[in-house]
């Protein structure tokens, strides 16, 4: 078994948490404009645009900026590294917990 005390920290920050989170409930391949992302994360725009920058330099978010109707717009999807790192980390807190949940069971005893 991995390190169960290994937690992808650029996953793990909770604002991180909220677009990895939210992106991992849009199907795969499409995009999430940033209107979207703030309002189903509840950031901020300057913390959602520093954390979306955080992902994308890890790879695990990409970033397509256009023009829709003369006005700018930014799209993000997860991609396929970051839907592997975020199944990793759910595995991995999944792993914390039945420890832990095991290490109760033993006490109880």
């Amino acid at each position: 078994m991995e390190d169960p005390a290994y937690i992808d920290i650029m996953i793990h920050e909770p604002a991180r948490l909220k677009i990895m989170s939210s992106l991992m409930g849009i199907s795969e391949g499409d995009m999430a404009d940033f209107s979207l992302l703030k309002k189903l994360t509840g950031l901020s725009d300057g913390n959602l645009s520093v954390q979306l920058r955080r992902l994308e330099d890890c790879g695990y978010v990409l970033i397509d900026k256009r023009f829709v109707g003369r006005k700018p717009k930014t799209f993000v999807s997860i991609s396929d590294r970051g839907r592997r790192a975020f199944y990793s980390y759910v595995d991995t807190l999944e792993k914390i917990i039945n420890a832990a949940t095991e290490n109760q069971k033993k006490d109880v005893k």
